[in-house]
């Protein structure tokens, strides 16, 4: 540790990201990416965009791309706020609206980011632990707090929360922010953007990384009530003024106004699921009912690090997590192509 670093430094413990190795024919399987590639649309504007105009700064308010998210919701672009990947989103969400007197609330088993930035921020927080079916409840949630904050559905284990157990949560924490993380939500769970008109203290945040194919670009979103977005701005005009770079720009929009094709590929990878699942089941594995392109799954005989390590062997790499000790069994298995997925259940018939 050098001497030179805030104290505040030598405290992190930072997020580590999923891998990303350089590896020849390689199946990859273990940070969630979209197995398809952007609509035909984006790489049109990426094209148009690469001119004489990148010598200007980008629009620092990303005002069109906030207009065609507000446009897909039918809501104001008052109730949109942009940014570098939902973490950075979330970054600015922790900052702005999370950080009180009161410890914020999330569950012990999610997106591992959250105590990141409590640590970055200095912000209390408490773990509430998911059921023995590795679901949120909201009753362990209705009590005093600094704000609450989970994916729906919720990562790693892909599990949903149905919308109106989100509204019976907003209808009793009222004096504190909730933030619902929707990264995975289009790929067959309900959303609670329809709820933010009713509920000031609603926050839902977005990527355009999983389900528009886009995580190359780092674009992500947040809608709620105008005065939450304010605060949002606030950080954001405080700390990078152009988050989001012409490119990105150009191509979230495109993204964002092709909707059949958005919906063709999310019901790709929900029919993938579908029958990854079933051929799973039939080897043995108990997987977890899943709202999003992933999958959580455990074998009831073999170990969950022999089965990883041996199907990186093959080149083939999925998510293990070590910790916590409750999860240490199961798999995080991105949903690929069905080529894909095919070979990963080719394999796994060897290994199990």
């Amino acid at each position: 540790m050098s001497q030179y670093w805030s104290h505040l430094i030598h405290g992190l413990t930072p997020y580590v990201p999923g891998e990303q190795p350089k590896i020849n024919n390689l199946i990859k399987l273990n940070t969630n990416e979209n197995p398809y590639g952007p609509s035909p649309k984006v790489l049109i504007a990426l094209q148009k965009e690469a001119s004489e105009s990148l010598r200007l700064y980008p629009d620092p308010n990303s005002d069109v791309l906030r207009k065609a998210i507000a446009s897909f919701y039918d809501l104001e672009t008052s109730n949109v706020f942009v940014g570098n990947g939902s973490d950075e989103v979330l970054a600015h969400t922790f900052n702005a609206l999370l950080k009180h007197d009161k410890p914020i609330l999330f569950p012990d088993i999610t997106y591992s980011f959250y105590p990141v930035y409590c640590g970055l921020y200095e912000i209390t927080f408490e773990t509430i632990p998911l059921n023995d079916s590795f679901e949120i409840q909201v009753d362990d949630y209705l009590k005093p707090n600094g704000g609450i904050i989970f994916p729906n559905p919720n990562a790693p284990t892909g599990r949903s929360l149905a919308l109106s157990e989100i509204e019976r949560l907003l209808k009793t924490n009222t004096s504190s922010v909730v933030v619902i993380d929707e990264a995975y939500v289009d790929f067959g769970t309900e959303s609670s953007v329809a709820l933010i008109k009713k509920y000031p203290q609603l926050l839902v945040t977005h990527t355009l990384s999983k389900a528009r194919s886009l995580a190359g670009l780092r674009v992500g979103y947040a809608v709620g009530n105008p005065d939450l977005i304010e605060a949002l701005h606030r950080v954001k005009d405080s700390f990078n003024s152009y988050p989001l770079d012409r490119f990105a720009q150009a191509g979230a929009i495109a993204a964002m106004e092709d909707k059949a094709y958005f919906e063709e590929t999310c019901h790709k990878v929900i029919a993938t699921r579908t029958h990854l699942v079933k051929e799973l089941t039939d080897l043995g594995f108990e997987v977890l009912p899943s709202g999003a392109n992933f999958i959580f799954a455990k074998h009831t005989k073999k170990d969950a690090e022999v089965i990883s390590a041996g199907l990186r062997d093959k080149n083939i790499i999925v998510r293990h997590f070590k910790k916590p000790e409750r999860i240490a069994q199961f798999l995080r298995i991105t949903v690929g192509t069905d080529a894909e997925c095919a070979a990963l259940v080719s394999e796994l018939k060897q290994l199990v």
